[in-house]
């Protein structure tokens, strides 16, 4: 049950991860935040969090036979 539930909890993080990429709600936004418009900020942001998500993704979905060393060289 848990591995069921941690496989579709990590698919539908990257299907909101897809949906919140393209950010149209800040396009005609002039605003500044720390120096930067808003919609770099948000893709700055994006990007961390996107990165956070592929280290979860190799942690709990990468293949295991993969990473068995062995004897073919």
């Amino acid at each position: 049950m848990k591995k069921t539930f941690t496989r579709w909890s990590l698919r539908l993080a990257i299907i909101v991860l897809y949906l919140l990429h393209n950010d149209f709600w800040l396009w005609d936004r002039p605003t500044f935040m720390l120096g930067i418009p808003i919609g770099l900020l948000y893709h700055i942001g994006f990007c961390i969090v996107t990165s956070i998500l592929m280290m979860v993704l190799v942690k709990y979905s990468w293949p295991h036979h993969l990473d068995s060393s062995g004897k073919e060289e």
